[in-house]
Formats: C-alpha cells, structure tokens, sequence
C-alpha cells in the first residue's frame, strides 16, 4: 500500500438489517458483523448502551480475546485484554470503530435504537479509522466516500476471511476501488485535518480519555 499501515488492524464484511418498532419516531434495529476467529473489526453504530469496551465484550461472553481502538493522536493501536476480567478498558462511543479478536467464528450485533446524531470523524494527517455513518447509504464505493471527504490517499477495509487489509489509492482517480455499506469500518490515510461529516465527537472523546 502506499502508505504503512500497521498490520495488528482489522475490517470486515457487514450486513445491515432495520426494523420500524414502536413509536413513530423510534427506529430501532441491529447491525450484524459476522466473526471469523483472529482479527476482525466491528462498530457500534446503534444506540447500544454500551460505554466501554469491557461491556461489548461481556455482553459476547467467550467470543473476545482482546478489543483494541485506534488513537488518530499517537498513530497506535490501545488494547484492553480479556484474563478473567477485562484489563485496559477504555471507553467507547456509537460510531467508533473496535478492531477485535475473537476466539471463534460468531455474529457481533450492534442493537438499539437509531442513534439521533451520527457521528463526526476529526481526520488528521496519517492513519484514522471511520465507520460509514447509518445515513450515508448513497456512499456506496470507497471511492464515493473519499471524494465525500476529500481529504484521503488510501481507503482500506479489513479481510476478516483472508486476514489482509484490501486497499483502494488515490492518483488523481481511485485504483482499486471497492464496495462499502452504511455500518463499514474504514482504515483511511488522511493528508490534511478536517472534521466530517460536522461535530467533534470522536476528538471530545480522545480528550476524555487523555485526561483519565
């Protein structure tokens, strides 16, 4: 690829499924990631309730070895690792991208209720990861998503079956192009700062967790 990207990563294939439950304004579904055993890479694009990584990996008892996010600021992977208990855990927030290992083959679902401000990515120059967010459904190739943002090199999605990164780069023209989803985590190089779609979710939480 052409810029390094750190081999401990993972992407995966989605499948996204919603159901209209309840209340007229309440939409509520789930988003499934199927699982292979050893890296895969997941999302919580739904309103969960999850807060830390420890709780994702309680609530799939015996399915999680270790649960990692990637830090856009020290370009590095954090881990929090399963012995018994959960040691390392950080906190988490809808949107963010987990990469995962799982100890075998399962379903990783992200249930909930549609969450009612999707998420802003704050990309600096280097490696960042994303998720497509739930209402950009017309962003439906890598490249659609890095003429979105404007602001990408390289655009990879993780291999779960093949344990590879598949990359799509930028000259001029996208090469190597491939289809994405609503739900998908992106592996994306980044050449200058910019915040999309809009807010500062993703760097409020950094912020939150530099300060523990």
């Amino acid at each position: 690829m052409k810029k390094v990207l750190l081999p401990i990563l993972l992407l995966m294939a989605i499948s996204f499924m919603f159901a209209a439950e309840s209340a007229p304004s309440a939409i509520v579904g789930y988003v499934k990631y199927p699982c292979v055993e050893g890296l895969n890479m997941i999302a919580i694009p739904m309103e969960s309730g999850y807060t830390t990584a420890a709780q994702v990996g309680d609530a799939f008892p015996d399915q999680m070895a270790a649960i990692s996010y990637w830090d856009n600021l020290t370009q590095t992977w954090v881990e929090a690792d399963y012995f018994g208990e959960w040691v390392g855990d950080f906190p988490i927030t809808n949107g963010e991208p987990l990469y995962i290992y799982a100890n075998g083959t399962f379903d990783f679902f992200s249930m909930g209720s549609l969450p009612a401000t999707m998420p802003i990515y704050g990309f600096i120059p280097g490696l960042n990861m994303m998720m497509v967010p739930l209402n950009q459904s017309a962003l439906t190739t890598a490249a659609a998503v890095g003429d979105a943002v404007g602001a990408f090199d390289a655009i990879s999605y993780w291999d779960a079956l093949t344990q590879t990164w598949v990359e799509a780069d930028y000259f001029g023209e996208w090469v190597g192009d491939f289809g994405v989803t609503i739900g998908e985590p992106l592996y994306v190089y980044a050449n200058d700062t910019v915040s999309w779609p809009g807010a500062k979710h993703i760097q409020t939480l950094k912020a939150s967790r530099a300060s523990k």
